[in-house]
């Protein structure tokens, strides 16, 4: 054997084109969704921070299928929609199979995005659906008079102003909400009831806001099974290779470094919104 030969076969053997596997990528989908981050909250879900990862996923050349790890208590519906709707037009046109799989939590809008796969695994104690819409603040209006702080507010336009958490509540504008809550319930309930079709377990009501565990929404057809990723994967595709396709990073990011203003203002709102998304995971438990 020569020499070249010697260094040959002690090299890891380079498969063919037409040799490798098959894969199938995968996007975490973890945190609370929303439009702002916040450098004092955990991961947050938007379409502007998952977009490049959904991309990356479905722009693998030898794609059979991707695969949603989803682990969310919900948040803002207009982004879970636009997240949903951008899954669904790449899976339509690179013609790949969705599946999602509830980790912790699929809720609210978590559940939102989970009906985006044409199937949807859960572990037998995930917790899943909260099929409704909530909405909530802090009244600060108290703790500025104790300050001795007056807030000077001028607007063109009534309704300007509805539900300004440094004013008293007013009984005309949580009705408004109620109204605008009924409206994203309607458009939640068609989403799910377009994307599960058959599948739900019509004689129970199953948009109350109510949330199961996955075993009980497995029966109510709110989930097609109970597995992991990997053993679902494992069964699905044997033969395939399972890839994690990560979101671009931007620069700043990448140094450390972030944009977080130490402005009063800025702090508060980015503490309130702490507190929030604190709240949102603590109703289960976490």
């Amino acid at each position: 054997m020569s020499v070249t030969d010697k260094i040959a076969a002690r090299l890891p053997r380079v498969m063919d084109r037409g040799e490798r596997p098959p894969v199938v990528a995968a996007v975490r989908l973890h945190g609370v969704i929303t439009p702002q981050s916040s450098p004092v909250a955990r991961n947050t879900i938007s379409l502007q921070n998952v977009e490049s990862a959904i991309n990356r996923a479905f722009d693998n050349e030898r794609l059979i299928a991707v695969a949603l790890l989803i682990n969310s208590p919900g948040g803002a519906p207009t982004q879970s929609a636009l997240i949903a709707e951008r899954i669904r037009e790449l899976a339509t046109k690179k013609h790949v199979p969705v599946l999602a799989f509830c980790e912790d939590v699929a809720a609210s809008g978590g559940y939102w995005l989970a009906c985006a796969a044409d199937e949807i695994y859960a572990h037998g104690t995930s917790l899943v659906g909260s099929i409704g819409v909530v909405s909530a603040g802090f009244g600060l209006n108290g703790l500025l008079d104790k300050a001795g702080v007056e807030r000077r507010v001028y607007t063109a336009g009534e309704n300007k102003v509805r539900l300004d958490p440094f004013q008293a509540e007013k009984p005309e504008d949580v009705e408004w909400l109620k109204g605008l809550h009924a409206d994203l319930h309607e458009q939640f309930k068609a989403w799910v009831t377009e994307r599960r079709g058959s599948k739900l377990k019509t004689e129970e009501d199953l948009f109350t806001g109510e949330i199961w565990t996955g075993t009980k929404a497995q029966q109510l057809g709110l989930v097609d099974g109970i597995g992991t990723i990997r053993s679902v994967i494992a069964k699905r595709f044997p033969d395939a290779e399972l890839t994690v396709a990560e979101p671009r990073k931007p620069l700043l990011a990448k140094l450390g470094l972030t944009g977080a203003s130490t402005r009063s203002g800025d702090l508060i709102t980015q503490v309130l919104a702490s507190l929030e998304e604190r709240a949102r995971w603590s109703r289960f438990g976490l």
